[in-house]
C-alpha cells in the first residue's frame, strides 16, 4: 500500500513513521508513506496557501489551487482521496478494514480556519476521528495510517487483532498475564485450567459483559 499525506507540516510525521508497528510495515515494504508539503504546489511567488474568507469572518482559509493541484498530480486510477475533516463520517474499525485493501490513499490534512469548499469536489471521502476540533489534520491522519498499517497482511499476526475490540461489534474480553496474584487480585481460575473450550466460552461471555458495562450502545446495535 502507498499512502501520500498532503500536509503543511511533514516534520510532524518523522517520529510517528519511525517507531513501532508503522515502522515495521514500512521496513517490510508492506507500506510506503510519503509526506508532501502542498505549499510546493502554490502558484503564488511567496508559496502562500491560505487567504482571508470571502464575506468576512475570522481566521484564514486554505486556497483551492495548492491542494487540488497536489491531488491531481498524485492521483491515479486506483487512488482514493480522503479529507481529514471534523465534518466527515466518524472513523471506526469497519472503515479501517475497508481501507486496508486500497492500493493508494491520498490523505489531505486541513489547517487554519478551514478550507475552500470547492476542494470537496476533488476528494472521495471525508473522515473525522471524533466530534472535537484539532489544530490540523495531521494527528487524525496518523490515526488513520496507524489503524490501517497494523491490518496489512504480514505486518502483525492475524491472531493478534482478530479478537480486538470492535472487530465483531463488541469490546474485547479482559486479558491477564503473570503473576497469578498481585496485591490480592487473582487471575480467573478458568484461564489457568487448560480447558480451551471453557476458556473460549468464558472469553465470549466476558466480551459481552465488558461491552454491556462500558459501551452498551454497541451491544444495542449488535
Amino acid at each position: 500500500m502507498r499512502i501520500d499525506i498532503l500536509t503543511l507540516f511533514p516534520q510532524m510525521f518523522t517520529g510517528f513513521l519511525n517507531e513501532s508497528i508503522v515502522k515495521r510495515a514500512i521496513n517490510s515494504q508492506k507500506l510506503k508513506v510519503n509526506c508532501i508539503n502542498f505549499r510546493e504546489y502554490s502558484q503564488l511567488s511567496n508559496q502562500q496557501v491560505d487567504d482571508t474568507p470571502y464575506g468576512g469572518g475570522g481566521g484564514m482559509v486554505l486556497r483551492c489551487e495548492p491542494l487540488v493541484e497536489a491531488i491531481l498530480d498524485l492521483k491515479k486510477d486506483d487512488s482514493k482521496v480522503i479529507l481529514m475533516c471534523p465534518q466527515g463520517k466518524i472513523y471506526n474499525e469497519k472503515k479501517a478494514l475497508e481501507l486496508k485493501d486500497a492500493k493508494h490513499l491520498i490523505i489531505v490534512c486541513g489547517h487554519y480556519e478551514g478550507f475552500d469548499e470547492r476542494i470537496r469536489s476533488f476528494v472521495d471521502e471525508e473522515i473525522s476521528i471524533g466530534d472535537y476540533i484539532l489544530t490540523g489534520g495531521e494527528i487524525p491522519a496518523m490515526v488513520l495510517v496507524d489503524s490501517v498499517a497494523r491490518l496489512l497482511p504480514g505486518v502483525i499476526k492475524e491472531q493478534s487483532y482478530i479478537n480486538d475490540s470492535f472487530m465483531n461489534g463488541l469490546l474485547d474480553y479482559p486479558v491477564y498475564t503473570k503473576p497469578k496474584i498481585y496485591r490480592g487480585l487473582k487471575v480467573p481460575d478458568v484461564l489457568l485450567s487448560g480447558d480451551h473450550e471453557k476458556i473460549k466460552k468464558y472469553r465470549e461471555e466476558q466480551a459481552l459483559l465488558n461491552t454491556k458495562k462500558r459501551r452498551n450502545d454497541l451491544l444495542e446495535k449488535k
